[in-house]
């Protein structure tokens, strides 16, 4: 991806004027810190006015800055190393009030996911599930907290659900081998992008099973390979990304898929809170319970 866009540049760059040709030289040596700049702070670093920076996000393809922004962007999160990550998180949040920013980087990124996902995908994404006779659910490293997360629940829900194992890439497959048509493939992956997740994927498109694709955006390995592909974003916060939108998204997936079983799922819960209830699996917070 920061081939293709250096290659960009590079293509155009003698018909760049001197203040665009200043910007672009910034940006080729420096996209990891020019990624999280503003237009203004971008203009300021270069000696140009905010914009002229926004006029050479136009004339290099883009939308606007915003779009330039958020290409940047995808273009490192897949790209950084942990201690590049740590670099580009301390610029992003100086000052003494650390939560804050962070707690407020957290909310941008569920508003942005809340307004940019496809309904339409969402959709079909329950639909797919709910008509699936086996759920697989795929995340590794940093993604499998939240491919956990997703199994726990959706096995409230349906009888076959699978967590796959990705400890080791030959136990995944021998998971998988029988995953086919008529079955839905849930994967989780988020920077920086597991190759077991895109090759467990090949191999799940291969057999036609319907594969819902939860990622950070259309550059994502992943998305190649979706048949509904559902976009939340995520931000980072020193060397780790934050997944809350994602798990906002998880949430809002299974909720909606229970919602489409109604009926089963009360009376599934109504035998499983006598079962609970019975051996005390939660604690009524009294003294004396064992």
């Amino acid at each position: 991806m920061a081939e293709n866009f250096h290659d960009k540049i590079d293509s155009i760059y003698p018909s760049l004027s001197k203040g665009h040709k200043r910007i672009a030289d910034f940006i080729k040596t420096n996209y990891e810190k020019a990624s999280f700049m503003t237009a203004a702070n971008l203009g300021k670093a270069v000696g140009v006015s905010e914009s002229t920076v926004v006029r050479f996000a136009s004339h290099i393809g883009f939308d606007g800055y915003p779009e330039l922004q958020q290409y940047l962007q995808e273009m490192v999160k897949s790209h950084l190393t942990s201690v590049q990550r740590m670099d580009v998180a301390a610029s992003r949040f100086e000052g003494d009030d650390f939560i804050d920013k962070a707690f407020a980087a957290d909310i941008e990124m569920i508003k942005a996911t809340r307004d940019g996902i496809s309904r339409e995908a969402f959709a079909k994404s329950v639909e797919a599930i709910n008509r699936a006779e086996k759920i697989y659910i795929l995340g590794v490293r940093s993604s499998a907290s939240l491919a956990s997360f997703a199994a726990f629940y959706f096995r409230f829900l349906y009888r076959d659900v699978v967590l796959v194992d990705t400890s080791a890439a030959s136990e995944m497959f021998e998971q998988m081998f029988r995953i086919g048509s008529n079955d839905v493939c849930i994967a989780v992956s988020f920077p920086r992008y597991s190759n077991q997740t895109v090759k467990a994927l090949s191999f799940a498109r291969k057999r036609g099973a319907a594969i819902i694709s939860i990622t950070d955006g259309e550059m994502s390995p992943i998305a190649q390979y979706a048949t509904h592909l559902l976009v939340a974003k995520s931000s980072m916060v020193s060397f780790v990304d934050s997944l809350v939108a994602p798990l906002s998204l998880i949430n809002a997936l299974i909720a909606a898929s229970a919602r489409e079983k109604r009926e089963d799922v009360y009376n599934d819960f109504k035998e499983l809170e006598k079962i609970w209830d019975e051996y005390h699996v939660y604690s009524t917070g009294g003294e004396g319970n064992e």
